[in-house]
Formats: C-alpha cells, structure tokens, sequence
C-alpha cells in the first residue's frame, strides 16, 4: 500500500510523475469512508500575508538571479570548507571546515527550520551545484538539461520522506563512527561534504528535477518535518478555481518565465509547507499570476493539513528515535552495552550497528504502539448487518488514523531535541568560529582568549538552556496535539475528550522525558 496519497508531494505528477491537466482532486479516487471524502480536496489558501502582493518583493522573486544570490555565499563557503578540511590545520578548534560545519552552521539550520521551514533549500549548495550542471546554467532558463532525466519509479517515491530518513540514519552513524561531528579529523569532514556533494550530482544527473532534493537529500526529510513549524506557508495558489480550470499547468511544466517544480508539488493542492522548496518557480511560470507567497502563524503546517501523510508519521517517529539514541549514547549504562555487543560482535568501536539501529527501532515501534493503543481504546465502533442477517461490530478507525495524527502533534517536542542538542557545541565552542577564519590569515591561534571563551561556560548553564528550548517544544507539541486530536480524532473516538487528553500527555510525557535525559547527560557533547 502506498504511503502518501495524492496530493502535494506528486501533485501533477501522477504515475511516476508524469504531468498531465487533470486536477488533483479529480484524479484522486476517493476513500470508502464518505465522511472522510473532503479531506482529500485541495484546501484553500492560508490566511496569511501574501507578501508577493508587495511589489518590491514580487519583483524580486520574479528576478531569475534570486536563488544563484541565495546559494552563491554557500557555495563558496563549502568549498572553503572541503579544500580547508583537507589542506587545513589539524586542530580541529582552528580549522574553518570543522568549526563553521560543527560549532555553528548545524545550529542555524535548525534555527531556520524552526523560524521559516524550508529555508535552507533555497540556499543549499549541495542542490544548487547538481541544478547548475543539469540545467548547464546558473540561472537563465534553458530548455534543454544535461542528464538522463529518469523520472523516479513510482514503487519507490511513494516512500516519500522515508528515502530521506534512512539516508540520514546512514550518515548519522557514519558521522559517529569515525567522530567526524566531535569534530575530529578534519578531512573527515571534507570527505563527507564532498560526499553528498558527489551523491547529489551522480542523482541530478540521473534523475529529473530536484529527485535527490525531494527523496533522497540526508536533510530533506528532518527539514521538511521540523520546518512545518515555521512561518513561511511557501507558494500557494490565490485563486483555486483559477488553478482547477488552467489547461496548461505551465507550474507544473513550465514555459518561457519558469522551470516547472523541481519539487513535484502542485500549489492548487499543497496544505503544507513541506514539500515547498522555495525556488520561486511555479511563481515565475504561472500565466495568470495566480500564485503567491504566503506566511503564516507558527506551527500552522503542522495543525492545518487535512490530508496527513503515514510517510511524514513515520519519519517523525524514527527521527525522534535517532536523536534519542544521540541522548542516551551519552549515559554509562549505554557506553556499557555498546562495548558488551562490540565484545560479542567482534566490531571494532562505538557505535554498535544492532544497539544503533536497535534503539532507534524500539523507539519507532514504541510510538507506532501507542498508535495501536490509541486504536483500541479509543476508536469508536459502528454495528453494520453481516450477511445472514447477523449483526457484527467493525471498527471505523483503523491505526493510522490514529497513528499518524499523533505523530505530526509531537513534531515541535521533536523538533527541539534536535535542537538542544546542538547547544553544547554552540554554546561552549561557537566563539572558534571567528578565530578559524582568523587562523586562514595567520592570526587565529590556541592563545586567543576567544579560543577558550565561550556563550555559556557551565553545565548547569547549559542544561538550563537545553531544557528551556525542550519545555517550549513540549508546550507547543502539547498545543498542537489537542488542535490536532480534536479535529482528526474526536470524532473517530467514543470518547473525544479523553482522546484529546490522551494525546495532549502523550506530547508533554515525551517532553518530560527528552528533558530528563537532558539533566542526566550534564551538557554532553
């Protein structure tokens, strides 16, 4: 069974991502379930400020040089880093590409999830350099590109999100095995850089579009996720009535003005910010200016969508289980079972690959059981006549239904142990930033008073800082639970108060928990 539906992850793009003009909500065959036909109908435009509407800004965004200016600074400073990584100092305290990597540029992604969404995608210079070579351009449009051009295989995109986790659970361990994050060797992190860098390439030159940015970026998914917190709703459409009757789609095409989405999403259909990678595209190519730019309050994507994915449900729960896994791998009792299976297994070193993927899986089906636990005591049932003449009971909810609702509640509590913990880094060690770039010029040593100065010096201060972050987490994950239940699950439920409320814990108990492992890891690294 496919894992999304149709709607803003291959609006457009039905059957491996061919386009054609039928609408969305014509293509999209309906659930058994009439109570639950509407949610499959694109929703309207947010609310929000269309800050397109404002002329300087619509101009700017119309501008083809845009997004080249966005990945320009970052293009240049990731290349630093790969050639600094490699030809650099050896102390990785003094060395621009472990200390902007590590000290500081990890923690402003996650500050720009939080606060925009898909920021970093309009700027990111992994996607941005394999755009350039399969469009031959750095930003004029042309009509022909370098590459194969195979269209994802719909037996595989329908995994959506999922691609992205496991390559970031790739990578997370392989960053962790050989320490590349403590930061250690420096070239290890050149390596890695230029590794993603070389992955996104061979994909672009594959695959059409932005494949690798939609599926398979090691970022795409945990962006996606957390930045459905943030404020920018991403391109939308003004008018749905205007997109159902357009014949030529040129957003999903393209013409003259535009590429068409290099992200497969439809904006007649799109709910969510998280499948918008913000390339101004459809904007440009749309022939009835009928596509604006839209903010909205915080945390509305992750409240507001009425057609959830089990895609996104599950990429929640695994990514919630990696960064459990990066708190509790600080505690004696996990360093102890880590060399006990090291021993067993004869593996050389930390990390373990069975307690790594291990904790990680028993955190996943933990909560995919509370979906289940939520199912059976909550679920209402309906008696429906059985051939025969018999009565017999069935359950109008299923699993997911529950599952998956409760998922997108707990994303802020999820988002802000990401978060926090990147704080120690930043806090103790950010001022080796400016002494790193001093160090490139002959100035920058271990002397330096900024050297060993740091934001926050103590564990205490630290953790107070950590657990803040988790306690705002946690009471917006706990706001947006309640939100959330009482639309999507009181009226599958018996006992729609009760299931408001059992969500509602569920989302402060996490948070309770992330902030006790905190406290116990006293400011680990």
């Amino acid at each position: 069974m496919a894992l999304l539906t149709e709607d803003q992850s291959t609006a457009g793009f039905p059957r491996s991502h061919q386009v054609d003009p039928i609408p969305v909500a014509i293509r999209t065959r309906p659930p058994a379930d009439p109570e639950a036909v509407g949610r499959f109908a694109p929703t309207d435009p947010p609310r929000g400020l269309d800050v397109a509407r404002l002329k300087r800004v619509g101009g700017i965004l119309r501008d083809r040089r845009l997004q080249f200016f966005l990945i320009l600074p970052n293009q240049i400073i990731f290349w630093l880093v790969i050639a600094i990584g490699i030809v650099g100092t050896v102390v990785p305290g003094l060395n621009f590409a472990t200390a902007i990597t590590w000290y500081l540029w990890f923690c402003l992604v996650f500050v720009m999830m939080v606060v925009v969404g898909r920021a970093w995608c309009a700027m990111c210079p992994f996607g941005g350099f394999g755009e350039w070579i399969q469009r031959r351009t750095f930003f004029k449009r042309t009509t022909k590109s370098l590459g194969l051009g195979i269209k994802m295989p719909e037996r595989v995109a329908q995994y959506g999100f999922l691609l992205s986790v496991a390559a970031f659970l790739i990578l997370t361990w392989i960053e962790e095995y050989f320490n590349i994050a403590g930061p250690g060797n420096p070239m290890a992190t050149s390596f890695m850089v230029l590794g993603i860098v070389g992955t996104a390439v061979v994909f672009f030159l594959t695959f059409e579009r932005r494949t690798f940015c939609r599926y398979v970026c090691p970022l795409s998914a945990l962006i996606g996720t957390v930045g459905s917190m943030g404020s920018v709703a991403g391109f939308r459409t003004r008018d749905r009535s205007v997109c159902l009757s357009c014949e030529t789609k040129d957003c999903m095409r393209g013409d003259a003005e535009g590429y068409g989405c290099p992200w497969y999403t439809w904006p007649g259909s799109a709910d969510s910010n998280a499948a918008c990678g913000l390339c101004t595209e459809c904007y440009k190519a749309c022939p009835s200016d009928n596509i604006g730019l839209y903010l909205q309050p915080p945390l509305t994507s992750v409240v507001a969508p009425t057609r959830r994915r089990a895609d996104v449900a599950w990429s929640v729960a695994l990514l919630f289980g990696l960064v459990l896994f990066q708190q509790v791998n600080a505690l004696s009792t996990f360093v102890n079972l880590d060399n006990w299976l090291n021993a067993r297994l004869h593996f050389p070193q930390y990390p373990n690959p069975v307690d790594y993927a291990g904790i990680i899986a028993v955190v996943a089906l933990a909560l995919a059981g509370l979906g289940r636990l939520f199912s059976a005591a909550f679920a209402r049932r309906d008696y429906v006549p059985a051939p025969g003449g018999t009565a017999f009971v069935e359950r109008t909810s299923r699993f997911r239904s529950f599952f998956v609702p409760l998922m997108y509640g707990i994303i802020p509590v999820v988002g802000a142990d990401y978060f926090a913990r990147q704080l120690p880094k930043f806090l103790r060690y950010v001022p080796r930033v400016p002494v790193s770039i001093g160090h490139l010029f002959g100035v920058g040593s271990t002397s330096s008073h900024l050297y060993h100065a740091s934001l926050i010096a103590s564990n205490a201060g630290i953790i107070a800082v950590q657990d803040l972050v988790v306690a705002l987490g946690t009471a917006a994950a706990m706001w947006a639970s309640w939100r959330i239940a009482g639309r999507d699950l009181a009226p599958l439920s018996r006992r729609p108060l009760a299931v408001r409320l059992a969500a509602t814990a569920v989302a402060g108990v996490l948070g309770v928990v992330v902030a006790v492992l905190y406290v116990w890891m006293n400011a680990a690294n």
